[in-house]
């Protein structure tokens, strides 16, 4: 990863962001949104198109013949985003409790959310098995603790935040989601771009995040977030050259 190139970039975005009117500007983040709330789902399974994805939440129009779970997954995690959004506004940083409303929001009208599991899970297909309900704090504790105190620059560490929250799983369901989210949270705290993953890029994901849960090797994760990074910024920065 050159971090110093994204770095260069996202200082050089920041610089002339507002030669972008509001209205671009509001209409970027709109498009955003809608495709993260959408990708962020579908990679779990939900089967609500793009198109209805916008149309449930920017149209504020039901969708037919899909099940209240779904429609659920997409609305909530819009909302978790937004109230992500306004807690970086806010200046605040990621902590426990914040994790566990986001966790709450998503899992809004599902299942009761913001609780850690009691009990041990197998992740199908996956070459680790999650740590022990009995532990999760303790992996909770060292999580959080390496959050406040490391050396990563601030694409490694929403890399580690999503990729070791996610290796722990401490929530019976909603932990993708979850991971996600909070790695946007780290990024755009530090004045980076949000990332989305497409669920075309399904597999390589799971592989990278295997990598760091499997053999402690975060790299793959970094460069994987890197290069995502590196598209949004060089978009952004394509809109003020064409100005």
């Amino acid at each position: 990863m050159n971090y110093k190139k994204l770095k260069e970039k996202k200082d050089l975005l920041n610089k002339n962001k507002h030669l972008l009117s509001d209205g671009i500007l509001e209409n970027y983040a709109t498009d955003f949104d809608i495709n993260f709330a959408h990708s962020s789902t579908a990679i779990e399974g939900n089967t609500l198109s793009l198109k209805q994805s916008k149309l449930l939440i920017e149209d504020k129009v039901s969708v037919g013949k899909k099940n209240l779970r779904e429609i659920y997954e997409v609305l909530n995690h819009d909302k978790a985003w937004k109230f992500v959004k306004e807690q970086v506004n806010q200046g605040k940083y990621l902590s426990e409790n914040l994790i566990k409303e986001i966790h709450r929001i998503l899992m809004d009208n599902i299942e009761k959310g913001g609780e850690y599991r009691n009990a041990d899970l197998i992740i199908t297909g996956a070459k680790f098995k999650p740590p022990s309900h009995f532990i999760i704090k303790y992996e909770l504790e060292n999580f959080f603790h390496t959050l406040k105190n490391n050396e990563l620059n601030e694409i490694a560490l929403a890399a580690y935040t999503h990729g070791e929250f996610v290796k722990i799983h401490p929530f019976s369901d909603g932990n993708g989601r979850t991971s996600r989210i909070i790695m946007n949270y780290q990024l755009i705290k530090e004045d980076f771009l949000p990332i989305n993953i497409n669920v075309e890029k399904k597999e390589e994901y799971y592989d990278v995040l295997e990598e760091y849960a499997v053999n402690d090797n975060l790299n793959p994760f970094i460069e994987f977030i890197s290069k995502l990074e590196e598209e949004q910024l060089n978009f952004y920065l394509k809109q003020i050259k064409d100005i």
